[in-house]
């Protein structure tokens, strides 16, 4: 015992490090000692088993210490053995505590970990009016209980992965087994195996960026989730939800271009009053990229508009050129989004004041801005926060930009030009091997038309062809 506490001090360097202790006694008249850190064993844990195995008597742990000591003295039940030190300081850096023995060539490995977490609450981006509102914390555990809780199919696999050298980061793959598609878990497992890197300080963002490998697409290639029901009803439809520990978002994959327009207030409303949200959204999200565009368009060739829509566009010759004016008013949308994500909460109602009646208003007037432009500008900002994917919206705000650019430079044509980019992006997109426009291109009508159309859920008998999963239908028989 001896020679492997003094190998944990030296690769550990435990007599520099404060929170990771070494705790020595007694066992029958052997030697024993629990190494744990600090900030994650539970205390009370740690004193109940302490105090049984302080308790034994030589003669009952003698012969076949380990076994006797697992089977009869230890009150708990995550308990393993293990036989390699470089392994065991693995799990000792995940949390688990250590016990070592003298003359036993297996420590045991006891999870009597804690994590200092916050209790579940409703996420800020995903609200709804009606419904749960537990969200995902930054404990992995915590998360994939809250998805168990609601899944309760003895076929749902989490399958652990360490990630990153130095970090060693938790990353679970849930699915579940007979309904997702094989070849999907182990294409997502295959990319998650090969990530070689020294840690994921950026949790599920940096793991998205090896798996995904879209460094030149600004779409999401997959959705981001804080809420567990949303998780749990993906899981039913047969995709695969990666956690990634410290983080408080799960990865949804495979995903297409519409699962980023779907919001669960859309479900929480009967089927008719869902429709009309569901078009809404799009319709706010058709504005925050094609509205300012179209309308620099116009404005810039009126003899394109019919008599009835003439009062488009400025009445008056702007003293900077209307493209000018909304590159500007671009930037200071978005820098007031970002002043806002910095600003202490009891200021941010004051930065909004400041930022739409003085600097707005004062634009006006002295003429840098026409009033149609913050009319436009506002209206895009209302269509980028309804976007339901926060990753979505920011996508289309680039795309925003290059049309705004285009259009400004070039007129129609760069206009046109900027669209063909557009579907040349999203046409060349595959998250995982699945079309990024399906059931758009390629044409499926039914699924299509339950994108359209919020359908009831009896209705919503089969799941997505797009997946090709092995169990293909919602509502099985009671005989099956």
């Amino acid at each position: 015992m001896e020679e492997n506490l003094q190998y944990l001090r030296r690769r550990l360097g435990i007599d520099i490090c404060f929170d990771i202790l070494i705790r020595e006694f007694n066992l029958g008249r052997k030697k024993a000692a629990f190494v744990f850190i600090d900030g994650f064993a539970n205390g009370d844990n740690l004193i109940l088993i302490m105090r049984s195995l302080m308790k034994a008597r030589h003669e009952e742990i003698v012969p076949h210490t380990l076994d006797k000591v697992i089977m009869e003295l230890l009150p708990y039940g995550e308990i393993s053995p293990v036989d390699d030190l470089e392994e065991s300081i693995v799990e000792l850096l995940s949390g688990p505590s250590l016990l070592f023995i003298d003359g036993e060539k297996k420590a045991l490995v006891i999870d009597i970990r804690q994590y200092p977490a916050r209790s579940p609450e409703e996420p800020d981006i995903e609200k709804v009016t009606r419904g749960s509102q537990d969200g995902f914390v930054e404990t992995l555990l915590f998360n994939v209980t809250l998805i168990r809780r609601r899944i309760r199919d003895p076929r749902l696999r989490t399958e652990i992965l360490r990630i990153g050298s130095r970090s060693l980061s938790e990353v679970v793959l849930l699915y579940i087994e007979d309904i997702v598609n094989p070849s999907i878990v182990k294409k997502i497992k295959d990319k998650l195996s090969d990530i070689d890197v020294d840690g994921l300080p950026m949790a599920e963002k940096s793991v998205e960026e090896f798996i995904t490998e879209s460094m030149w697409n600004p779409f999401p290639l997959v959705r981001y989730t804080e809420r567990p029901d949303v998780a749990a009803v993906h899981l039913l439809e047969g995709h695969v939800c990666i956690i990634v520990d410290t983080s408080p978002a799960v990865m949804i994959a495979p995903v297409t271009l519409f699962h980023h327009i779907q919001h669960a207030e859309e479900f929480r409303h009967n089927p008719v009053i869902g429709i009309y949200i569901r078009w809404v959204r799009v319709f706010g999200i058709f504005l925050s990229i094609f509205l300012v565009p179209i309308w620099l368009l116009v404005a810039d060739n009126p003899e394109i508009l019919p008599r009835a829509l003439d009062f488009i566009g400025p009445k008056e010759e702007p003293n900077i050129p209307l493209f000018i004016q909304f590159i500007f008013a671009n930037f200071g949308l978005d820098l007031l989004r970002l002043a806002s994500i910095h600003t202490p909460s009891p200021l941010a109602t004051a930065l909004g004041l400041v930022g739409a009646l003085l600097i707005g208003q004062i634009a006006v007037d002295v003429g840098f801005f026409v009033p149609e432009v913050l009319l436009y500008i506002g209206l895009v900002a209302v269509g980028v926060f309804s976007t339901p994917s926060w990753e979505l919206s920011l996508a289309n705000r680039f795309v925003h930009l290059i049309l705004l650019v285009l259009t400004g430079l070039f007129g129609l044509i760069g206009f046109l030009a900027g669209l063909v980019l557009l579907l040349v992006r999203l046409l060349f997109s595959r998250s995982f091997g699945v079309p990024y426009l399906w059931p758009l291109i390629p044409l499926d009508f039914s699924a299509l038309l339950s994108v359209l159309l919020r359908k009831p859920v009896p209705l919503k008998r089969f799941r997505p062809a797009f997946l090709h999963t092995g169990d293909t239908d919602t509502a099985p028989s009671k005989k099956e």
